[in-house]
């Protein structure tokens, strides 16, 4: 593992990251780095790396890989964490950031506590499959993603379940997997995500899942979906850009050895 490295331990609606700015840090192995510095028991424990970078064209890059070593295309907590960064760091209270999915617009919205919106790519619902026993909608969220309506969310064996979709032959590159059931009025949303496993919350998958339900006319924009971490808020019109909305947590700093 490189040695000295400063990174920020964050998170968004508990999403867990370490944050690396490789302006000043850069990591000669961030798959190594991601495996060891996500690892609960030998790292700091979390659900991927961010690596901040210079971009030619925008204010940063950021990359995201996930604690199995992983790269995901996009990540919509990762990128609110980023931007709360690049507010703190760089005085950019709106930012453009350069990922594998395309440029990322990050907005502000209020700092006590952090609150940031984040604009995402334009969701692309594709045609319903049966999938492990379970009718689900592909989304294409710049990163793929299967939602799945549940009467009994608690009901879901999403270790066995979650692993057994995110790797099946229907998905070349595999795939997040995102169940999602209406209860007590509002939307609930479990997340089971490409490379990490379950988690708090997924940013990308909630836009999936937000898409999905209003596509079918189930939902109104904006959609407060109900995920372990907290809420997350999600708005968009069919043919348009996405708006992911929710917290960004900054834990702690540290150096790793």
């Amino acid at each position: 593992m490189t040695t000295g490295v400063p990174v920020v331990k964050t998170n968004g609606t508990g999403n867990e990251f370490v944050l690396v700015d490789e302006r000043t840090a850069p990591v000669g192995d961030p798959v190594a780095f991601a495996r060891r510095v996500c690892d609960p028991v030998r790292g700091l424990g979390a659900d991927g790396v961010l690596f901040v970078s210079p971009s030619e064209r925008f204010d940063a890059r950021m990359r995201i890989v996930n604690a199995d070593g992983s790269e995901a295309e996009m990540c919509g907590n990762g990128m609110r964490c980023v931007a709360r960064y690049l507010d703190e760091h760089d005085g950019l209270g709106e930012a453009v950031v350069e990922t594998i999915a395309g440029p990322i617009a990050t907005y502000i919205l209020s700092r006590a506590p952090y609150h940031v919106a984040v604009e995402m790519a334009a969701p692309r619902i594709g045609a319903p499959h049966e999938v492990a026993g379970f009718r689900a909608v592909p989304v294409d969220v710049g990163n793929p993603h299967v939602v799945i309506r549940a009467d009994d969310l608690d009901a879901i064996d999403l270790a066995t379940v979650g692993p057994r979709i995110e790797h099946d032959a229907l998905y070349a590159q595999g795939t997040n997997v995102h169940f999602v059931a209406h209860e007590h009025g509002g939307w609930r949303v479990r997340h089971w995500e490409r490379g990490a496993g379950a988690t708090q919350a997924c940013g990308t998958g909630a836009v999936a899942v937000a898409a999905v339900l209003i596509a079918a006319g189930e939902a109104i924009s904006p959609v407060a979906l109900h995920v372990p971490g907290g809420v997350l808020e999600v708005t968009w019109a069919p043919g348009e850009r996405a708006t992911l909305a929710g917290d960004a947590v900054r834990e702690y700093e540290r150096v790793v050895a």
